[in-house]
């Protein structure tokens, strides 16, 4: 185990390690940003993952979706993505749920950070106001031709940043949806193992006209406390 992560070890120390270790995380969906956080987080050391998703793979999906591979059609999508964690990561204890979010809330399941690998506004909605019910922190991701956004939600509430509608993503490029998971990756990393995180600030990165990448950040406004 420590030759397995020995770059990790090199990084922040053998403690730090064995904190991540103790950790749980939820990861809600296991298409497109779900099966890049699951190559991402699936072998750090993070102690148990659980995979929400009670969609099955369909051949429009692999594009993008990088735990799955043709032949994997009409598997559901939690299954798969467990699989290839323990395959990658022995010491990794990967749970799959065939369930949408709301049916997993009903398992009430205690975790120390939920991450969001969604698609919709409405789930996402839902996923704040459970995870504010649990006082768990949760790390926002979307994506969306050529861009996308990630905030980790502490504090400030989803629905007085957004407004929610059932709007679903159009075109989606493979390789931004790559990049938004490695930015909630490198957020729930550093707060599982201890460091330093932004709360409640979002950012959001486009491709200009001329293919130049901008970053910009908003802060989120916080509840007004009575």
């Amino acid at each position: 185990m420590l030759e397995y992560f020995n770059r990790q070890i090199q990084l922040w120390g053998e403690d730090t390690q064995t904190l991540l270790y103790s950790k749980k995380i939820a990861i809600i969906g296991s298409g497109g940003l779900g099966s890049s956080l699951a190559f991402a987080l699936g072998a750090s050391g993070i102690g148990e993952i659980h995979m929400v998703d009670f969609d099955e793979v369909s051949i429009h999906n692999i594009h993008r979706q990088i735990a799955f591979k043709l032949g994997d059609e009409g598997k559901n999508k939690a299954l798969v993505n467990c699989e290839l964690i323990e395959e990658r990561c022995p010491f990794v204890k990967a749970i799959a749920h065939e369930c949408n979010f709301k049916e997993f809330t009903k398992k009430n399941i205690d975790v120390d950070l939920i991450i969001d690998g969604t698609d919709n506004l409405e789930t996402r909605d839902n996923i704040d106001k459970y995870a504010k019910s649990k006082n768990r922190p949760w790390i926002y991701g979307s994506v969306e031709a050529f861009h996308g956004q990630v905030c980790f939600f502490d504090e400030s509430n989803f629905a007085d940043a957004f407004k929610i509608t059932s709007q679903t993503p159009a075109g989606i490029a493979a390789p931004i949806v790559m990049h938004i998971a490695s930015l909630q990756a490198n957020l729930a990393l550093r707060y599982l193992a201890g460091l330093s995180v932004v709360k409640d600030k979002l950012y959001y990165l486009f491709f200009n006209e001329e293919g130049e990448m901008i970053t910009q950040k908003f802060r989120l406004p916080k509840p007004v406390k009575a």
